[in-house]
């Protein structure tokens, strides 16, 4: 993990465009979650999760206070550093830049389920174009594979209502995620998944993309889909549940994804 000087640790440095900083105290323990939160926007981009302005990784800062980090509107993934992360509260209020613009949609659902549930600390938004095809079908995505039964039975579904900025439609995206699963297909949307930590959050949101690639894929070949039988899904699924329930799920993979960022974009800590 990247070691902070002491100058970057007292300061937000001024990362964000028309943006101001605001100088405070930091920790090192949230230096430390601004690095990783950097990283898992940079991988984002390099994966292919998001080439625009758009969508929105939410890290819950510890301290109980409401706070959590969010990436700016108008910043691409590709540019994100621990220092260009707002932090913001569940009312909307920045505490780390000034002049700086948070996109209404993003905000209203990542920070309403943050606040909703406590017991999950990251909150990952994206629309890759293989995931908005499976969205846009009645038959949506099936498991098909032996890495996709991570994330079998995992999701839940919800459809698309217009930009998610409404405060309404909060409390919907919530019922549809339910309280035992990590992962929502956002009909005619998009995809969301949620975790402990970034590193179980980012796995999920890996596996759920990376079987959406694959199914659309298999579909493209016009020949008939040999699936896989509910109870071997069932007891694959079975085979994993002690590894998905540990804390640090996810967490080896992460920690080689974060060595990628570090090599591939020396600037994230920054």
């Amino acid at each position: 993990m990247a070691n902070a000087s002491l100058s970057k640790r007292q300061a937000i440095l001024d990362a964000v465009p028309s943006a101001k900083p605001v100088i405070r105290e930091m920790t090192q323990a949230e230096w430390d979650l601004r690095v990783n939160h950097a990283a898992a926007l940079r991988m984002g981009y390099h994966l292919n999760w998001n080439r625009s302005i758009n969508n929105h990784i939410t890290v819950r800062l510890p301290g109980g206070e409401g706070r959590f980090l969010m990436n700016p509107r108008g910043s691409g993934w590709d540019e994100a550093t621990a220092s260009s992360l707002v932090t913001t509260d569940y009312d909307g209020a920045t505490h780390s830049h000034s002049g700086v613009r948070l996109a209404p949609a993003g905000f209203n659902f990542h920070s309403g389920i943050l606040k909703a549930r406590p017991d999950l600390n990251c909150v990952i938004h994206v629309h890759p174009i293989e995931a908005v095809v499976l969205s846009a079908t009645m038959g949506g995505l099936k498991i098909v594979d032996q890495p996709g039964c991570y994330i079998y039975d995992e999701w839940g579904e919800h459809d698309f209502e217009g930009f998610a900025q409404e405060a309404d439609e909060v409390p919907r995206i919530l019922r549809d995620l339910g309280d035992d699963k990590h992962l929502l297909m956002m009909w005619n949307h998009g995809l969301l998944s949620v975790g402990r930590s970034i590193a179980e959050a980012f796995f999920y949101m890996l596996k759920f993309v990376e079987a959406c690639r694959l199914y659309e894929r298999v579909l493209a070949t016009g020949d008939e889909v040999r699936t896989l039988p509910k109870e071997v899904l069932e007891f694959t699924r079975s085979q994993i549940a002690a590894k998905r329930a540990s804390p640090d799920f996810g967490l080896e993979e992460w920690n080689y994804f974060l060595r990628t960022a570090e090599r591939l974009y020396p600037d994230l800590a920054t």
